[in-house]
């Protein structure tokens, strides 16, 4: 399972997704589920600007753990 680390990492910085969305030109909704943790799949081009705005990296914003069923 991938989870995002967006939320506490925005928090942390006190950040708003809104404000994420703004300064990285990029949509609301889809940056919204990133911080959420909704994302089905990840668009390069958001992790990327998301990676280079909050000076992170990828490993950062995204972890893996094997599924306990595996």
């Amino acid at each position: 399972m991938i989870k995002s680390n967006l939320k506490p990492i925005l928090d942390e910085k006190n950040i708003s997704i809104r404000k994420l969305s703004n300064d990285i030109d990029h949509g609301f909704n889809t940056v919204r589920k990133l911080y959420h943790d909704e994302m089905e799949r990840y668009p390069r081009d958001l992790l990327d600007k998301v990676c280079t705005y909050l000076d992170i990296e990828l490993h950062e914003l995204l972890t893996y753990k094997r599924d306990q069923n595996d």
